[in-house]
């Protein structure tokens, strides 16, 4: 469209597919510019396309919009291309280099179920991204500096001297409390023998050895939830770069009352923020300051952070040191992941006593599974509050929409299996002459590649989840009513079947999940 028309255009799928298998508005948009009826615009722009029968069979203007019908020919090679070149359907080429960031929780503890809403967000949009063929980096920033590592020290010590030294010891009021720190007191205990736990002076490298012990377990929790990252940063590892970033940023950095500040008011925040205390301590946004420094550094051409939505304040700070370090702040993207709300069996979701005050993400994963975890999570825009009952997830049923979509293609590959005609004749067939139910569904199957690229383009990766579940729905309904096996056009139904097969495991596998060949309960729905 972009070459016919010189400029992108909206397609949309008209409700009525009578009308064709897409239509624009465009004749609206162009009236006032060319002072014209939309309808006349509409019948101008229709007719252009007469000659080109290749892809579409007719074009025709309906009271200014311009409907478009695909050829059979077209939709017949297209599918025979995509179940040739399985491996290669719905993908691109564009070698723009990305730098996405996610999850990078504090190396203090298990991640919780907030957590995980950002990692399944962030790995979602990075395999949408590597399957259009974008030249992509997964990164974790360590925040393995700061207050809360000298907490870490502090809650193992507590920790050890009163469950394993047998001490009575007063908490103080901010401390990490969890079944992990169990792990972390017995191995800290074999390594550096008891007295760490009650020299104070020692607090600090027993933080700095532990931290790492807690990345094992975000990395193996992360893992079992199909996440893998590329690259980690860790934050302790910049400040040594901190004078050098400093002077870089010139007059966006000044000293006032003992504490240096970025002069970010000026660049759009609501005021200027310390970067340095006055004893000499970084804060949280001179990491961020030099991290972002580095990034930039590294010659990407365009940058995604996705932060929990309680970071929202943190932008427009970021902004402004990214300009004062003489980069193009519009480069870097900056996305949200809101906080998620668990119900059971429609009561609030119970905090489990060994995790602390969370929930933790892997106690989820281990009660309804990767997969449906993975599915939720991706099934509403991130930036939105989520609120789910993890019961309706357990159930085999219609209701549980992953098993919905598992269901339609373990269904395909049922009949499939149940077929007498050999796959080379399947694959050999036409796929002509369809009735109007088989040609929607056939449609509908080919329209992955759109939407891989509409849910990455617009970073809502709830557009996938819907396309499965409505191209799911769509095979269920078109299996109940049309005769399949022992049918004139067993061949072409079959193959066209394989199509939807294809395109419902294309999409599982871009969303993290496995397609399954079979399940054991395929004639009770």
């Amino acid at each position: 469209m972009r070459d016919k028309f010189g400029y992108e255009v909206v397609l949309e799928k008209p409700k009525d597919r009578s009308f064709g298998h897409f239509a624009t508005p465009v004749a609206f948009s162009l009236a006032k510019e060319l002072r014209k009826s939309p309808m006349i615009i509409a019948e101008d722009l229709a007719s252009s396309f007469s000659t080109d029968s290749e892809v579409f069979s007719s074009v025709e203007s309906v009271k200014g919009y311009i409907n478009f019908r695909l050829s059979e020919n077209f939709l017949s090679e297209y599918a025979d291309w995509a179940l040739t070149n399985p491996s290669g359907f719905a993908k691109q080429e564009n070698k723009q280099k990305v730098l996405l960031e996610f999850v990078s929780a504090n190396p203090t503890g298990p991640l919780h179920i907030g957590h995980a809403r950002g990692a399944v967000y962030g790995d979602t949009l990075y395999r949408l991204a590597k399957h259009l063929g974008y030249d992509i980096t997964a990164e974790y920033y360590v925040n393995d500096a700061g207050n809360q590592i000298d907490l870490l020290g502090l809650s193992i010590a507590l920790y050890a001297r009163e469950n394993i030294l047998n001490e009575s010891v007063e908490y103080p009021e901010a401390y990490y409390r969890g079944e992990y720190l169990e792990g972390l007191a017995n191995a800290a205990l074999e390594k550096f023998g008891k007295e760490i736990f009650s020299d104070e002076s020692r607090y600090k490298e027993l933080a700095l050895w532990a931290k790492d012990g807690v990345m094992e377990i975000v990395v193996d929790s992360l893992a079992a939830l199909n996440i893998h990252f590329d690259t980690f940063v860790n934050e302790s590892s910049l400040y040594s770069d901190w004078e050098r970033v400093m002077k870089k940023m010139g007059e966006g950095i000044y000293k006032k009352e003992d504490k240096m500040w970025i002069a970010s008011e000026a660049k759009g925040d609501d005021n200027d923020r310390v970067v340095v205390r006055e004893d000499g301590r970084a804060t949280y946004l001179a990491g961020d300051i030099v991290y972002h420094n580095q990034k930039f550094e590294r010659g990407y051409d365009h940058y995604i952070n996705i932060w929990g939505a309680d970071h929202h304040g943190y932008i427009p700070r970021v902004n402004a040191a990214i300009e004062y370090l003489g980069y193009d702040s519009k480069k870097l993207e900056t996305l949200l992941s809101q906080m998620v709300s668990l119900l059971k069996d429609g009561e609030p979701y119970k905090m489990s006593k060994r995790a602390g005050n969370v929930i933790l993400m892997s106690d989820i994963v281990e009660e309804i599974g990767a997969d449906a975890l993975r599915f939720i999570f991706a099934s509403k825009k991130s930036d939105t509050a989520l609120e789910f009952d993890i019961s309706e997830f357990k159930k085999q049923d219609s209701s549980n929409p992953i098993f919905y979509i598992q269901y339609a293609h373990a269904r395909i590959n049922t009949i499939l299996s149940k077929s007498t005609i050999p796959k080379e004749e399947i694959l050999a067939s036409k796929l002509k002459g369809l009735d109007e139910n088989a040609d929607s569904l056939l449609f509908d199957a080919l329209l992955l590649p759109e939407v891989i690229e509409d849910a990455f383009n617009s970073r809502q990766v709830q557009k996938l989840t819907d396309y499965l579940k409505s191209l799911a729905a769509s095979l269920h309904k078109f299996y109940y009513d049309c005769r399949i096996i022992g049918s004139e056009d067993e061949a072409k139904l079959l193959k066209m079947f394989m199509l939807v097969a294809l395109s419902l495991k294309t999409g599982l596998s871009i969303l993290g999940i496995e397609a399954v060949e079979k399940m054991s309960r395929e004639e009770e729905i």
